[in-house]
């Protein structure tokens, strides 16, 4: 019951308040945003969703649009400014989200959406992560988040969806508060955000704003 409908239900209300709530704190952020980062303030990217739809993510944007001579971005750690990396530590760069949540491409609770290039990659037990709506905050996010690797990240996520249940998601939202209070597993040891994810077995190269 609460998997098929309450979920999905207190996803649309809650986000529906929180947007009403914190719209005058969004709206401060995305003219600082325009003003330190540029145009458009806004970071959307495809991401796929329940069952593999592919939606539009949205996110405040942290990184600048600085290139080389040749007119290629620079890497991730020389674009993420001082107030970028503000807004992540904080997760408010996460707070567009709550459009998607409700417009129920997401959720507030769930894995973590990845990156569309990942999905020929997964294994069939990997997989099951998308049997669920991807979450605002999830499980990996709450115990360890950046600082998994791969294959724990997976086995929270494919645990998550195996135990889905009201307490489950009070308790994952509430250790997201803790985390973000604390600042903690906002990138890996010598990254800005995370590795990219290559496959099982198969070295990995730094993945670009990814979370």
């Amino acid at each position: 019951m609460y998997r098929k409908f309450i979920k999905r239900f207190l996803d649309f209300v809650l986000s529906l308040i929180a947007l009403i709530i914190l719209s005058p704190i969004m709206l401060i952020i995305f003219i600082l945003v325009r003003i330190k980062l540029g145009s458009p303030a806004i970071f959307k990217q495809k991401r796929p969703g329940k069952n593999e739809k592919i939606f539009t993510l949205y996110k405040f944007k942290t990184m600048s649009d600085e290139k080389d001579e040749k007119g290629n971005l620079l890497p991730d750690e020389k674009r993420l400014s001082k107030f970028g990396k503000i807004l992540r530590s904080t997760s408010l760069d996460e707070l567009p989200e709550l459009i998607n949540i409700l417009k129920g491409d997401m959720s507030i609770v769930g894995p973590r959406p990845l990156l569309i290039q990942y999905l020929p990659l997964y294994n069939d037990e990997q997989k099951r992560r998308h049997e669920v709506r991807p979450g605002l905050t999830g499980l990996a996010q709450v115990n360890g988040r950046n600082n998994l690797d791969w294959d724990e990240r997976f086995k929270e996520d494919v645990y998550y969806v195996e135990h889905i249940s009201l307490w489950e998601d009070i308790k994952i939202i509430f250790k997201t508060i803790g985390k973000v209070l604390k600042r903690e597993g906002i990138s890996q040891q010598g990254n800005a955000t995370m590795e990219y994810f290559k496959g099982n077995g198969e070295p990995n190269e730094k993945e670009n704003d990814n979370e």
